[in-house]
């Protein structure tokens, strides 16, 4: 029983207790090659939001995590893929704007939204709803850019390779196939040059950019590999949780 993760804890626990903070972490529910769960995004996002809570709550913030929403939005060409759970962005803002009004109504006026999906766009989704609620602050943190993934990993790519898999590796080594059972996550480029040197952006139709649904090679992940990022991850995200969870709402620029 952990007093910092909602799931986990009881009213003795939170009534008895003032919480700084509220952290929702937000993943998606998709294929991920052959090789990692459906819930690969909603399992990693919510095991390391708790590790960095642990740390952080081991110096003082007042901290809770709540549930994962497992609900993400995916690329077209994508959500054809059998069980691929696809959320529009206007059911995002529902849900999300219902939670923010649940805890805000319960004295909460700091809020983390931690997002564990490339496709999730949670900025404007905060700046429509934040402004609803006076006094409040909400934060977005996305946990696969806050380091340089070069450092830790040898294989380019955003789905499915190379780091995701050595983080599920390290987190939940049952729910991984081997890896000569994985496909090599090769991703088409698109024929307009404009796309791929980020001149302008349009959605990837998955289906037509890669076979196995993942992008970028697994082969070379390590559960070693995992740990060693996750340890410098979770301790960057948990000093911010301290510093967040300790500022003045009244005072926060200088």
């Amino acid at each position: 029983m952990k007093p910092y993760i909602l799931e986990q804890t009881n009213w003795k626990q939170v009534k008895n207790q003032k919480y700084e903070v509220a952290i929702l972490p937000w993943g998606a529910t998709e294929p991920h090659n052959y090789h990692l769960p459906y819930g690969t995004d909603s399992l990693e996002t919510g095991k390391l939001v708790a590790e960095a809570a642990d740390k952080a709550w081991q110096k003082g913030a007042k901290i809770m995590v709540l549930p994962t929403i497992p609900l993400g939005v995916q690329n077209p060409g994508q959500i054809d893929l059998q069980f691929c759970l696809h959320t529009r962005p206007s059911t995002q803002r529902v849900i999300f704007e219902d939670i923010v009004r649940a805890v805000y109504n319960q004295g909460i006026r700091k809020i983390i939204l931690m997002n564990g999906h490339g496709g999730n766009d949670f900025k404007p989704l905060i700046r429509e709803v934040q402004p609803q609620f006076p006094g409040i602050l909400i934060s977005l943190v996305e946990w696969f850019k806050v380091l340089d993934l070069s450092e830790y990993f040898e294989e380019e790519g955003d789905h499915a390779g190379e780091m995701e898999t050595s983080v599920i590796l390290h987190y939940f080594p049952e729910l991984v196939l081997p890896l000569d059972e994985a496909g090599d996550g090769n991703a088409k480029k698109s024929k307009l040059a404009g796309l791929n040197d980020k001149t302008a952006w349009t959605p990837r139709y998955w289906t037509k950019v890669t076979e196995d649904t993942g992008i970028g090679n697994p082969k070379k992940a390590t559960a070693e590999k995992g740990k060693r990022y996750l340890k410098d991850l979770t301790t960057k995200i948990a000093d911010y949780f301290v510093e967040f969870a300790a500022c003045d709402l009244d005072d926060l620029y200088e």
